[in-house]
């Protein structure tokens, strides 16, 4: 049985993230099916870079837009943006997110009665740091959501994809 994306074709996909790695090969992959990609990233270079590759390589129209995952009045604007050129977003994928060296621990287990650098484990967490990746993970799912489905509810269809790294699991 051969299975088709046709049903697929011009819609609107937006992915948070989209200037990185795994975001430009699922913008790609989209763009390969005839789906509109609209690539959004905090660096606007890297957003309109990677949708003038994505038209180059696949013919499928596809637009970069600077936004902060974490400034819903950024958001607010790359939606009008999007709206204004590609009309209403159906599916979402929420691929932006990251850590950062101090917001993890450099000793994942505590011997009963070693007590001995716990700076060096969860006790000396970095909570500013820690905070900063949290935001980016969590908030920097929920807004975009906030954001971009309300054309979804309006048509009754539509989709969102969350991207989580391996690290949730630890």
């Amino acid at each position: 049985m051969k299975i088709n994306f046709n049903d697929l074709k011009d819609k609107v996909c937006v992915i948070t993230g989209g200037g990185g790695t795994l975001g430009s090969e699922i913008a790609f992959a989209l763009a390969g099916n005839a789906v509109k990609t609209v690539i959004l990233d905090r660096n606007l270079d890297k957003a309109t870079n990677m949708a003038d590759s994505i038209f180059v390589k696949t013919g499928v129209e596809s637009l970069g837009i600077a936004a902060n995952v974490l400034d819903r009045n950024s958001l607010i604007n790359a939606k009008m943006e999007i709206n204004k050129k590609f009309g209403p977003v159906q599916f979402l994928i929420n691929g932006a997110g990251g850590n950062s060296p101090k917001a993890t621990t450099k000793t994942e287990f505590i011997d009963q009665g070693n007590h001995k650098n716990l700076d060096e484990s969860f006790y000396g967490l970095d909570i500013d740091s820690f905070r900063e990746v949290f935001d980016l993970n969590f908030l920097g799912t929920v807004l975009p959501t906030m954001i971009f489905t309300t054309d979804m509810l309006k048509s009754g269809q539509g989709a969102v994809v969350n991207i989580s790294s391996m690290n949730s699991f630890r």
